[in-house]
């Protein structure tokens, strides 16, 4: 593929809801492009962009996968992202690489919460926008309701550019409401000039009219003409089209279908013709020699300083950094300095990717993206650039995963493997978290949904050839005493020669402080246990809180009083009144009305207003209790609430079935508080066995 100049690219997000188009909007630009014989079909795994075996399997897109379109002397970088919301990290990547973005919605569905999501991705990166209606092939489709429901929804910055001519039930054509004229399609690129139908010259005077008030919200002078009933000129139109689709003040909406290859000839000169190149665009880093502020803003004049915004590390193809460059010009040779990993090292080959083609190229332009093969331990985020002059980008915050299932390798022998295929997918999906929990002796696996934990099982089976099986989680409870208890310990054993001798009396009782396990004192008067034994004494209290008489928790809020004793001036020792305190631990603490406590988490949900009264109700059923509710931008609230940690196992699959997939939540660690009796209960029966026995 040939070389680009800056003022040449076009980095364009595809965003919408899962099963909108997107990749099959792709597949139509390729073979519009000259670069596919055929055009791909997802349902046949076949697609430019689509490539990784999960996709083909499942039928929709779990990575960002990059497409370069030459079109009209230009390179337009498509970036095409999955419509899940499990994978809303890819999204994040290439939004964040892309200057620009087309949302994708389907004639047929309309407008879908994913449609709203990509907004919010636009509005979050401040990336100009297009619309297409995809899809408007089928009979089923309508371009007047999705206008509509935008409007609803955005206001009148919405401006439909197109809108389809249909006969007999199929799109034969366009109106052009920028140019005030009908177009009848003739092969893939060409068409002829027809009259406006008459039915549709209402629908047209309507999106007119919406498209004027949009260019006279640009500027006073323009809306003082268009008020005073004057008519703008077509070169009027066409700059503050031009002008204000970059700034995200009119928002395109065009049309047309994807599988016959219908209006995507307009949308890529629309690309060209409205999206802006890198160059007006800005970029700043920080210079760590000065910690000034460096303004990259993608000038090839400048150093050499570049981004990676996403890592493939795959068994198949290999490990590649896809880069955005942000200034200079990176070329096959160049020796580049990653700061973050304080190393150096040249460069022998870039690449273009074509989904998942490497294409060599011998040099990239500030504001183009490509790929570098085999970095030494370069990861998502880092930045790129010259000892000389060392430069650092801010790396983006992506979302926290809350979804977690405990994990084990179904092989014996295995645990190195999985750990090792594990921070490979973790290089790849910055969504995708590994605990290893201590306490419960539990390796944790978090990711964005329930189907994204079911992804990397299927990954790591396909690509890296271990197996691993999900478990419902260990949630960590402790235990604590409501009341005081006086006892005794006595540990005595004769076997020949010494003896063990250790007696102990002591009060157990709450210490009202769950931060900590155990205070100690010692009121011992007359030396009935000598001083020595003090802290043997102390050791036995510290390995009894470890695991609790209960059901084997941990123990906290415990105060051990030793207040007298006796010992043996021969067979007494640090292990027996270590083992006396112990004995005294567990009766002391079983008489000291001892309670099971559960961990609470302070749960934020973000729900439109309309569902409020649907999350309350689902959070009465969790035990939880609302403490608040604060009214946010948009129509929606946060609600806050306390929850039982062990009732926010399938939260996230739960939240989006009742809200559709618009609400969000996050929850982190609060305290401890007695559970239930019919959970202890349960509790306590299930840990039995562990009570006595020493390994779990």
């Amino acid at each position: 593929m040939n070389v680009y100049k800056t003022e040449q690219i076009r980095n364009v997000v595809l965003l919408g809801h899962g099963g909108c188009g997107k990749t099959s909007l792709v597949e139509a630009m390729a073979h519009l492009a000259g670069l596919t014989k055929r055009i791909g079909n997802v349902s046949e795994g076949n697609t430019l962009s689509d490539f990784d075996k999960e996709e083909t399997k499942r039928e929709f897109s779990i990575n960002t996968s990059l497409v370069p379109i030459p079109w009209n002397d230009c390179k337009i970088n498509i970036l095409d992202t999955p419509g899940y919301f499990d994978f809303v990290g890819e999204v994040e990547e290439a939004a964040l690489a892309a200057d620009a973005a087309i949302i994708v919605v389907s004639g047929k569905s309309g407008v879908e919460v994913g449609t709203e999501k990509a907004w919010e991705i636009c509005e979050k990166y401040h990336l100009p926008r297009m619309i297409f209606v995809a899809n408007m092939d089928d009979d089923n489709a309508s371009f007047r309701q999705v206008v509509d429901d935008l409007t609803n929804l955005y206001g009148k910055k919405i401006a439909p550019f197109f809108m389809p001519i249909r006969e007999n039930e199929k799109l034969v054509g366009y109106v052009n409401i920028v140019k005030k004229g009908g177009r009848k399609f003739r092969g893939l690129s060409d068409k002829e000039d027809c009259e406006i139908p008459d039915y549709l010259e209402e629908y047209y005077n309507n999106y007119r009219e919406k498209l004027l008030e949009a260019v006279a919200e640009t500027s006073e002078e323009y809306m003082e003409r268009y008020f005073n009933g004057e008519e703008f000129t077509d070169e009027e139109v066409r700059v503050a089209l031009s002008e204000n689709v970059m700034d995200g003040t009119v928002i395109p909406v065009a049309m047309g279908s994807n599988s016959e290859i219908r209006g995507v000839y307009n949308l890529l000169n629309d690309i060209v013709k409205y999206f802006p190149s890198p160059d007006k665009v800005l970029r700043t880093g920080t210079s760590t020699k000065t910690g000034q502020a460096f303004e990259a803003n993608y000038d090839e004049n400048k150093s050499i300083s570049a981004y990676i915004f996403k890592t493939i590390a795959d068994p198949f193809i290999g490990k590649y950094s896809l880069v955005k460059v942000c200034s200079g010009v990176l070329k096959n040779d160049s020796v580049i300095f990653n700061y973050e990993k304080d190393m150096e090292e040249k460069l022998s080959k870039l690449y273009i990717l074509q989904g998942k083609t490497p294409i060599e190229v011998e040099k990239l332009h500030a504001g183009d993206i490509g790929a570098i093969a085999k970095l030494t331990d370069a990861k998502t985020g880092d930045t790129l650039s010259t000892k000389a002059n060392p430069i650092v980008f801010e790396r983006p915050k992506f979302p926290i995963p809350y979804t977690y299932m405990r994990y084990k390798a179904k092989t014996k022998g295995d645990e190195d493997k999985v750990a090792q295929a594990l921070a490979k997918i973790m290089d790849e999906d910055q969504t995708v978290k590994v605990v290893n929990d201590m306490e419960n002796r539990q390796s944790l696996l978090y990711g964005m949904g329930e189907q994204h934990l079911d992804i990397i099982v299927s990954k790591l089976l396909n690509k890296y050839k271990v197996e691993i099986e999900l478990m419902k989680p260990k949630v960590a409870f402790r235990e604590t005493i409501k009341k005081k208890a006086e006892v005794q310990g006595k540990y005595k054993k004769q076997s020949g020669g010494h003896g063990q001798y250790g007696d102990v009396k002591m009060i157990f009782e709450p210490s009202m402080d769950l931060e900590k396990p155990y205070l100690f004192e010692e009121k011992v008067f007359g030396g009935a246990v000598p001083k020595n034994f003090f802290p043997a004494v102390e050791k036995g209290i510290q390995e009894s809180v470890l695991k609790g008489p209960l059901a084997a928790y941990p123990v906290v809020g415990i105060k051990a009083i030793l207040i007298d004793g006796s010992y043996h001036p021969v067979d007494s020792s640090e292990m027996a009144f270590k083992t006396a305190t112990m004995m005294a631990f567990k009766k002391g603490f079983m008489e000291a009305s001892p309670v099971l406590l559960e961990p609470i988490v302070s749960l934020k949900v973000n729900v439109p207003d309309k569902y409020t009264g649907d999350i309350m109700g689902d959070l009465n059923k969790r035990r939880g209790r609302v403490l608040g509710m604060t009214p946010l931008e948009g129509e929606r609230q946060l609600i806050e609430a306390d929850v039982p940690m062990t009732e926010l196992f399938g939260y996230s699959t739960e939240l989006r079935s009742i809200t559709g997939g618009r609400g969000e939540y996050s929850y982190e660690f609060n305290r401890y508080e007695q559970a239930p009796a019919d959970v202890a209960e349960k509790e306590i029966a299930q840990r039995a066995s562990k009570v006595t026995s020493i390994e779990e």
